[in-house]
């Protein structure tokens, strides 16, 4: 059901007149674009938990920076090969799933916004758009020299508060963080009777009172960063790496090329 108290952040649920109109009084500044997958999550957590939590995240954030933001409509399908062979598990291909997150973007800056943050809740994400960040804030930066474009998974804004409140590693895989924070957010999501009798061990350590500070640490870091955005911080390209600089074998200096060796 709809909070009729709560400002409506979702561009899905406005109409074409509200958000004109919107836009016009210097509204929704920035959007937010959650990414995530629809994946295995073990035995016991539901398949939507990396977009129901990024989205929920976003949403929240709208909310408490309303009327600067809009939430735009989830990118639900993630990149989730590597557990295509658990039953359940969608995969959108690396091109098809950056065009169509590109296409969004776009879509938002034509429509007036200024500032994008995409918020990540898949890690199988991060690589390509990493990959392709850097072109794109390019792009923009030519096309149009006024928009940032930002992405970061949420427990990466996070992860210095949330390190402190898990016993183990942040983000992990459907462990300890995630349901955590599952139990706190979507508690009907989780099962515990496969809690018990799978294999990992680590998903026991989760409690809801873990979740509460994990979202509550998540939406505040993610609202000051994006606050920040519109007040014109983090504004930074993403460098380009040369290929030297990813290979930790080289163990070399930061930022001293092989030439200089």
């Amino acid at each position: 059901m709809n909070d009729p108290t709560q400002p409506e952040v979702r561009i899905s649920r406005l109409t074409r007149r509200e958000f004109r109109d919107a836009v016009e009084r210097g509204e929704f500044q920035a959007c937010l674009i959650p990414t995530g997958a629809i994946e295995q999550h073990l035995e016991h957590l539901a398949m939507e938990h990396d977009i129901r939590s990024a989205t929920c995240i976003a949403e929240e954030v709208a909310r408490q920076l309303a009327p600067q933001v809009v939430v735009a409509v989830p990118v639900n399908v993630g990149i989730s090969e590597h557990h295509m062979q658990h039953k359940g598990t969608l995969t959108a291909k690396p091109g098809s799933w950056m065009s169509l997150l590109f296409d969004s973007i776009e879509s938002m800056v034509r429509n007036g916004c200024r500032n994008i943050l995409i918020l990540n809740g898949h890690g199988g994400n991060e690589a390509p758009v990493y990959g392709m960040l850097r072109q794109w804030q390019l792009y923009f930066q030519a096309q149009h020299p006024q928009v940032n474009i930002q992405f970061h998974s949420y427990w990466n804004l996070s992860r210095t508060a949330a390190e402190q409140i898990c016993e183990t590693g942040v983000p992990g895989h459907a462990q300890e963080y995630e349901t955590s924070i599952a139990l706190h957010l979507f508690p009907e999501n989780v099962r515990h009777d496969a809690m018990q009798d799978q294999e990992d061990r680590l998903p026991l350590k989760a409690t809801a009172e873990k979740g509460a500070r994990l979202f509550e640490a998540a939406v505040r870091e993610t609202t000051a960063y994006l606050q920040a955005m519109i007040a014109g911080a983090h504004r930074e390209i993403r460098p380009h790496l040369m290929s030297w600089q990813l290979d930790p074998a080289q163990n070399r200096e930061e930022n001293d090329p092989p030439s200089t060796r």
